[in-house]
């Protein structure tokens, strides 16, 4: 059996209190932008980022509350190591094809007062920001039950404005809130903050493993000052785990601006290189679906329903138009039986498929078309079913040749009194992945924990929904320009969104006395509240591996124009220039792929753009084309408004353009 935490320290030495010891040495980052200062007082722990001679923010008690009614958050320093590290390393796929990962870091060697083993506390500190977690070793047969994880962060005093999504337990689909930092109470992952300044900082979370999801909550007397708080499980800690334990890294993003901050790649480089195994098979992906139409109540996903959309009619009409301009895969959601039980524990059955669908007659004529199909897997929440039928499901998709998979969550959790962001769904995301792996599947997560840059390691773990996305401008008041204006420095920060853009039917006209109200959440006329230009921009500001075009194929016929201009973009970057930014108000990127560059500007307010393009390379002659917003072009009155423009742009000229409230503009420029 295995002893608990309290008993294996019974005995141990009285804890000598150490507060006059030498503090560990300042350390910098790599090109002295930031200096980190750690000390110990009265036996705890603070640190304190210098920016430019002057305190940036402070920290304080990093440490863990025990189950068993002990803390570890008093110190005695024994020693410290300082190491510099740097390279160069190349994602599978990512908005860059070679990422720099330099930083100067500081091992603590700790006493806990309740830990009779060494403690390493380890602060990586890079030009772009912070990251620190705690590592305790040895002790193997112990089990660790962790209430709380200790650890304050202050913000500066000149912090003017947050950008923030309430922390709830179970969902990460809310709208982004920009407030005065007062009114930030409790704030999920990633957090960011601007000061008067303009500088950004980020508070978030990277390589979380076997352990439960975090948030921020603000301190009751000092407004500026937020705890770290995790996740909690029915079981009355949050955290249940052996020896030897990592804690995930707690990272603090830092840029002058928000360009610079959508640029970051700390969460990446926070993990670890890929596990040692061939990972050629994994490829990006552009797709389209059977996905919208049920949204929007055209069709269902209920495989007994005589309107039930997954059907193989249906299917090999998605695929024609894949084919037909050149899109690599096509969602089937609700193609399996089981959604007629949703709510039951377990309903799913993920290797039938609907009597109206002959899934092998599908695959093989998507395949006669070089399209590739990408199954689809809801558990409702049933975690517990779904990882008893996980060898079966993945081994069915394997054997057809469906390489792609979409996962969903969407339902209570059972086990039941599980929170969606606790360890249990942490462990069960985790398990899966590496499953998936096992079978040569690539995944994209729906209703998910926060990605926290595992793809670096596991790179068949591509994207994640994670984020109020498109379906909710299908059944709800939707998302506000200003929503997807914030993405990138927000949800975007901590990894690929499948937010599923490119709507071009704006009001949903199109077929609207077909619509059957489903889940009990619209509330009258539903409309995307934008352009049909800034849906077309998101498929390069919202970075994604599988890449959705999310309309129907009617919809994308019946505005050819604009869709042969989006059918173009594609879904892994070689580099990627952030050419300006404000948060919740405007994005202005630049993404290369190979010699072709992709330009795309989104807005929540009409404004004139000017683009300098001294990024392109000189004496090269660029053909472009553009899907930009047309006169009079408005997200309410008249949002398919755009216009067309075909020309030539050298790395002299610049791209000079009005964009619309709620707007955006999507350039291709080809050498030719």
């Amino acid at each position: 059996m295995k002893k608990s935490l309290k008993a294996l320290i019974a005995g141990f030495l009285l804890f000598h209190n150490i507060s006059a010891q030498v503090a560990p040495p300042l350390l910098q980052s790599p090109a002295k932008v930031l200096d980190l200062k750690i000390a110990l007082q009265h036996s705890r722990i603070t640190w304190t980022i210098i920016h430019s001679g002057k305190t940036l923010l402070e920290g304080a008690d990093p440490g863990l509350t025990l189950a068993e009614g002990d803390s570890i958050i008093q110190y005695q320093l024994l020693s410290w190591d300082t190491t510099s590290f740097s390279e160069t390393w190349s994602p599978a796929y990512g908005t860059n094809a070679f990422i720099e990962n330099n930083y100067r870091q500081i091992i603590l060697h700790l006493r806990g007062e309740s830990l009779p083993n060494p403690m390493k506390l380890e602060f990586r500190l890079y030009d772009e920001g912070l990251a620190y977690r705690m590592r305790i070793d040895g002790l193997e047969d112990a089990a660790l039950r962790i209430v709380a994880e200790t650890g304050s962060i202050r913000l500066p005093r000149t912090t003017m404005r947050a950008h923030w999504i309430w922390a709830d337990y179970n969902t990460l689909e809310k709208l982004v809130q920009h407030t005065p930092l007062n009114e930030a109470k409790h704030a999920a992952a990633p957090f960011t903050v601007e000061d008067s300044s303009g500088m950004c900082i980020s508070l978030l979370e990277a390589q979380l493993m076997n352990y439960s999801m975090c948030s921020w909550k603000r301190d009751s007397l000092d407004n500026h000052r937020y705890h770290l708080h995790l996740t909690p499980s029915p079981r009355g800690f949050a955290v249940e785990r052996n020896f030897p334990i990592h804690t995930p890294w707690r990272v603090i993003a830092l840029a002058e601006n928000a360009a610079r901050l959508m640029e970051s790649n700390l969460v990446l480089n926070l993990n670890e290189p890929p596990a040692i195994r061939d990972w050629s098979w994994v490829k990006p992906i552009r797709y389209i679906g059977i996905w919208w139409e049920m949204h929007l109540g055209l069709s269902e996903w209920k495989t007994d329903s005589m309107r039930h959309g997954a059907n193989t009619a249906n299917a090999k009409r998605y695929i024609d138009f894949a084919a037909r301009y050149g899109i690599e895969g096509v969602l089937l959601e609700g193609w399996n039986t089981g959604w007629e039980n949703w709510g039951k524990q377990g309903a799913f059955d993920y290797v039938t498929p609907a009597r109206d669908l002959d899934l092998k007659e599908v695959v093989t004529y998507a395949r006669s078309k070089g399209v590739e199909i990408i199954g689809h897997h809801e558990t409702g929440g049933d975690i517990v079913d779904y990882e008893r039928k996980l060898d079966s499901a993945f081994a069915f998709y394997n054997a057809l040749g469906i390489r792609y998979v979409k996962t969903g969550y969407a339902g209570p959790m059972n086990p039941p009194t599980e929170n969606h962001h606790g360890q249990a769904m942490v462990n069960h995301l985790n398990r899966v992945m590496e499953k998936a792996a096992e079978y040569g599947i690539m995944l994209d997560v729906h209703e998910s924990v926060i990605p926290s840059g595992l793809s670096r390691t596991w790179p068949n773990l591509m994207t994640f929904e994670a984020v109020r996305g498109m379906e909710w401008n299908a059944w709800s008041e939707g998302n506000s320009p200003d929503h997807t204006c914030s993405l990138p420095f927000t949800r975007g920060l901590a990894g690929p969104i499948d937010y599923t853009p490119g709507i071009f039917d704006i009001l949903l006209k199109n077929r609207q006395e077909e619509r059957i109200a489903w889940n009990g959440k619209g509330r009258g006329e539903t409309a995307v509240h934008s352009t049909l230009a800034h849906q077309a921009a998101l498929t390069v500001v919202v970075y994604s591996p599988m890449q959705m075009f999310a309309d129907l194929p009617e919809n994308y016929e019946r505005y050819r124009e604009a869709f042969t201009v989006l059918a173009q973009i594609p879904a892994n970057w070689d580099e990627t220039r952030v050419i300006d930014a404000s948060i919740g108000e405007w994005v202005i990127v630049a993404r290369r792929k190979g010699s072709d560059w992709y330009i795309a500007a989104i807005s929540s307010h009409m404004r004139r753009i000017a683009i300098p393009l001294d990024f392109l390379d000189k004496g090269k002659f660029y053909h472009y084309e553009a899907c930009l917003d047309g006169a009079g072009a408005d997200p309410e009155k008249w949002p398919t408004s755009y216009r067309i423009e075909r020309g030539v742009k050298r790395s002299v000229d610049i791209l000079d353009f009005i964009v619309a409230d709620g707007g955006g503009a999507l350039w291709v420029l080809k050498v030719k």
